[in-house]
């Protein structure tokens, strides 16, 4: 796993080895297992807000332990979820 771009290969394998067609691209990220407590905290705030500011989605963040990026991707997911729904 490369730290600083946080992405992984299932197996420890380099992407472009992993992938037939040898793609050079980046790495796919492994996929969260939310916990039931953050997936309920992070409903509720979508329930109030549809959209996080910087330093709310930092705060939410430090709070369930998770990533910005990863609280950035739930709230853009969970969106197009309602979408879809409508």
């Amino acid at each position: 796993a490369d730290e600083s771009s946080g992405y992984e290969s299932a197996g420890g394998e380099p992407a472009a080895a992993a992938a037939p067609g040898g793609s050079r691209g980046r790495q796919r990220r492994a996929r969260t297992a939310f916990t039931s407590e953050q997936v309920c905290r992070l409903e509720k705030t979508f329930q109030r807000q549809k959209y996080l500011g910087a330093s709310e989605r930092r705060k939410l963040a430090a709070a369930l332990q998770l990533s910005e990026m990863q609280i950035k991707t739930w709230f853009q997911n969970r969106r197009m979820k309602l979408k879809r729904q409508m």
